[in-house]
């Protein structure tokens, strides 16, 4: 197989990587106004932000009170929780795993809301003529993983099911999905670990199969989050953040080819890949309940556990103490 990554996934990626580069740029400022005159957004690739983005909903909500929207896209979630702790965005999206380990560094950030499970969003992925058939055949193979990724979660608590440790593969650290699929397709590692829209770009590509997803492991779970100050002195314009959400979460859970044809000219990527995607997510926000605050705390503990984690964590502690949600 050549050594190179193909369309669609290769614009999606260097989609990915163009616009990590873009984040990195951002200014920075810790200034936070009794009521934000332009609200900074980050999101990432394929998800509810992005449908807001695209919809134009948000910013006619909020037009009435001279408020505009900035939209700033982020490659993964840690690059995106990095300009929020600095103060180049007010609030953004992030996935399970880059949450904790925001916290884990210390970030200045607060859990507002998630998403429903998304299990199925996540994958392990292994080229055909590896002949791989179960996550146990891993055991002494190199895995291209990023820290702290969500997806390295589901390697993780894959492997302990599998009755093996982290410590049976060799993890080959990547800053990206672009170089975990080229290290795949090169054969220098014989697995990668991807998220949605990335794994079902990867799905697509002949001799890759999708060896294990989420189901059963992990729910996945998107994060919404800011900072305290923000949130104290911004609850209203939240609020009509998230009622433009709930919409437009709502419509997309009912149609997904519509999501995907919204989407499409942004990502440059198959309408085709991003339908596949959509149809196996619920885009709705809910409220942090204790159970998802626990789901939180097994991961954070897992990765303690591996050692990538330095010290015990109290995922609570970094739960907005108020609901913003509509």
């Amino acid at each position: 197989m050549p050594n190179r990554v193909f369309s669609p996934l290769r614009r999606l990626l260097v989609g990915g990587l163009l616009a990590g580069l873009a984040g990195a740029l951002l200014p920075t400022s810790s200034a936070v106004a009794d009521e934000a005159k332009t609200l900074r957004i980050g999101y990432q690739k394929f998800n509810s932000i992005n449908i807001l983005k695209g919809s134009g909903a948000l910013e006619k909500a909020l037009a009435p009170r001279g408020v505009t929207v900035s939209w700033h896209e982020f490659a993964a979630g840690p690059q995106l929780l990095e300009a929020l702790s600095t103060g180049a965005i007010d609030l953004g999206h992030a996935a399970d795993a880059p949450s904790v380990f925001a916290q884990a560094a210390g970030k200045p950030v607060v859990y507002l809301a998630a998403e429903q499970p998304y299990p199925r969003g996540i994958g392990l992925v292994v080229r055909e003529q590896d002949q791989l058939t179960a996550v146990q055949d891993l055991k002494g193979k190199r895995v291209a993983t990023g820290r702290g990724w969500n997806a390295q979660y589901l390697l993780a608590v894959a492997l302990q099911q599998a009755g093996l440790s982290y410590q049976d593969i060799t993890p080959a650290y990547v800053n990206n999905a672009a170089d975990a699929v080229a290290a795949l397709q090169s054969g220098s590692v014989q697995a990668a670990t991807l998220w949605d829209p990335f794994l079902a770009a990867a799905e697509r590509q002949p001799g890759l199969k999708n060896l294990r997803d989420g189901t059963g492991l992990s729910n996945n779970r998107t994060f919404y989050l800011s900072t305290t100050p923000f949130a104290d002195q911004n609850r209203a314009l939240l609020k009509t953040f998230f009622a433009e959400l709930a919409k437009v979460s709502q419509w997309a859970n009912t149609k997904p080819a519509d999501v995907a044809a919204l989407l499409a000219p942004q990502l440059g990527i198959s309408a085709s890949v991003l339908e596949v995607a959509s149809e196996r997510r619920n885009y709705n926000a809910v409220p942090i309940t204790p159970q998802i605050v626990g789901e939180q705390q097994k991961l954070a503990d897992t990765f303690q556990g591996l050692g990538l984690i330095p010290r015990k964590l109290r995922v609570a502690d970094a739960v907005y103490p108020t609901s913003v949600l509509p």
